[in-house]
């Protein structure tokens, strides 16, 4: 399974509250959605897709796409096209590499979003700790030391 194309169609972002400070704790909620998928070149499937990160009463953001997936000898793109038709359903390890894929691609874009918004950021950024100086001597790193978390 391989997915050899990604485009992203349509950018959308609302900040409903001018004050996000009277809301206080902001709950950001992401939702993945394939909407369609159709039969592309021989051997790829088209797949057309919905990210959402929803801040509740704080505002929205919604990236729609297309990707061109290509199957497997045991489970090919016609297949696909053909179960998402009787059933809107495909097989979990395609689907985990289809979800995992519009992630990767959406977070990025909707951070810029969030940012030009002024949200939060849609993902937790990592926090930095310094230490204090330890021990000196000659064995001793030089400075304060940090630590990402």
């Amino acid at each position: 399974m391989t997915v050899k194309r990604v485009e992203l169609l349509a950018i959308e972002g609302k900040r409903y509250a001018r004050n996000l400070r009277q809301l206080g704790q902001v709950r950001i909620d992401h939702n993945s959605t394939v909407t369609v998928v159709s039969d592309a070149e021989p051997g790829a499937a088209t797949i057309e897709f919905r990210y959402t990160a929803s801040y509740g009463a704080a505002g929205l953001i919604t990236i729609e796409g297309a990707l061109v997936w290509e199957g497997t000898p045991q489970f090919d793109a016609k297949q696909l096209t053909e179960t998402w038709r009787a059933s809107s359903q495909m097989p979990p390890d395609v689907a985990s590499e289809i979800h995992n894929t519009v992630m990767r691609v959406c977070l990025p874009e909707a951070v810029v979003v969030a940012k030009d918004l002024q949200l939060p950021p849609p993902i937790p950024l990592p926090q930095i700790k310094f230490q204090a100086p330890g021990p000196t001597g000659p064995s001793a790193p030089a400075g304060n030391s940090m630590e990402v978390v």
